[in-house]
């Protein structure tokens, strides 16, 4: 009797623990205010919330709907955003962008002494981790771990937030790549603790892409090939999905390949071409390159609605306003090996995985590079013809997923 007795006060209790572990969940979840969904990008960021039963893309206070990850400093002043980035060609030692790829590493990692060599601004080691160097003002420097400054631009984007909603944010999901370790996921949302922000979830970007679609919400089991072509990064993640749960079959891609390199590719295009026209070496110019830099990012993404661009620049050098056309036909063929190059890490993933071309059910484009009719091109050839998802803008796609888990 006294057996059955504790049977069943040990029932009562682990059903009273149930309850009490799901009244608390339900508690937490009312808890947490408005949740934002932030695709903290290596080039670009961008912010959403889930509002009257939609996912809203928010723009900024410049009217855009992504914001460059960069975070400049001047003599008593830091710029984060478009103002930042404007100014990095006159400000190139205090001007720090591309710091997620920092983020969660040692100094030692050969990624970070590599990312070293290309980066205009100073990385120094402290304590074993890579740090950011700048000069504040009247000769003053400061270090500034990489959480630091992500976490200026977590916090612009929960300002951009705010000013939309009129009220205070104090939840995220935040997005990170399917490779980040445990380190830059912490890493990460320590990021956001200094941003003020309580960092509810982090979750993949690949699944949160997914999730934009409405993948998820499809029956049975799929595999889905995320294919993310972004600003300084490439990734290719294969996933699996059934009934909402996500897995990670196979991740791979190229950690300095993406949209700043085809500007590049434009850039010694008219580069060689003003020095023979002109007789001018503009490629010591950090003015002039700022200029030629914006034009080239412009021209690359005219051309992906319209076959032919002008590239039209003001006083580029010495009082001489510069006007050239460029057309789709030379952007592919200055920028061929590249685009080509994106096709290496689809069939690595795809052999990781285990997977046929057949057994792709859903091809997923993320990253304002895979606009490019070029790259969608190669990725409809290797997969026979499939055509991918279309439908998100593949620059908002992933901050869109982390709105939805957020709500």
């Amino acid at each position: 009797m006294d057996r059955v007795r504790g049977s069943a006060l040990l029932l009562g209790v682990l059903l009273a623990g149930s309850l009490f572990a799901l009244c608390a969940a339900k508690e937490e979840a009312k808890k947490l205010g408005t949740v934002i969904g932030i695709d903290l990008g290596t080039t670009y960021s961008c912010v959403g919330v889930y509002k009257n039963g939609h996912v809203e893309i928010i723009a900024n206070d410049q009217g855009n709907r992504i914001t460059p990850s960069w975070v400049g400093f001047t003599d008593g002043e830091r710029l984060i955003g478009e103002a930042a980035k404007n100014q990095a060609a006159v400000n190139p030692e205090r001007t720090v962008f591309d710091v997620k790829r920092l983020i969660g590493r040692k100094f030692e990692d050969k990624e970070v002494q590599r990312d070293m060599k290309l980066v205009p601004y100073k990385i120094v080691n402290k304590e074993g981790k890579p740090y950011i160097q700048v000069k504040i003002k009247d000769g003053e420097t400061k270090v500034f771990s990489p959480e630091e400054i992500s976490a200026m631009i977590l916090g612009k984007m929960k300002e951009t937030a705010e000013a939309y909603l009129g009220k205070k944010i104090n939840d995220a999901v935040v997005t990170v790549p399917a490779y980040f370790n445990d380190a830059q996921r912490q890493a990460t949302k320590d990021a956001g603790v200094i941003a003020g922000l309580n960092v509810a979830r982090i979750i993949n970007e690949p699944t949160a892409a997914a999730i934009a679609y409405g993948l998820d919400k499809r029956g049975g089991e799929k595999n889905i090939l995320v294919f993310d072509l972004g600003g300084g990064t490439f990734d290719v993640s294969i996933l699996t999905i059934d009934n909402g749960v996500f897995e990670v079959l196979a991740t791979n891609g190229d950690t300095h390949l993406g949209g700043e390199d085809f500007d590049h590719r434009i850039m010694d295009y008219f580069i060689k071409l003003i020095k023979k026209k002109h007789g001018k070496d503009i490629s010591k110019d950090n003015r002039a390159l700022g200029k030629l830099r914006r034009e080239a990012e412009r021209a690359k993404r005219a051309l992906s609605n319209q076959h032919q661009v002008r590239v039209e620049i003001e006083s580029l050098f010495d009082g001489t306003d510069f006007s050239e056309p460029l057309t789709r036909a030379r952007f592919e063929e200055l920028n061929n090996d590249l685009f080509r190059k994106t096709m290496g890490p689809v069939k690595k993933a795809m052999d990781d995985a285990g997977l046929e071309k057949t057994q792709i059910h859903e091809i997923v484009l993320v990253g304002g590079s895979t606009r490019i009719p070029k790259v969608q091109q190669l990725l409809r050839d290797y997969f026979d013809g499939k055509e991918p998802n279309k439908g998100v803008n593949p620059d908002e796609a992933v901050a869109f997923g982390a709105a939805v888990q957020g709500s």
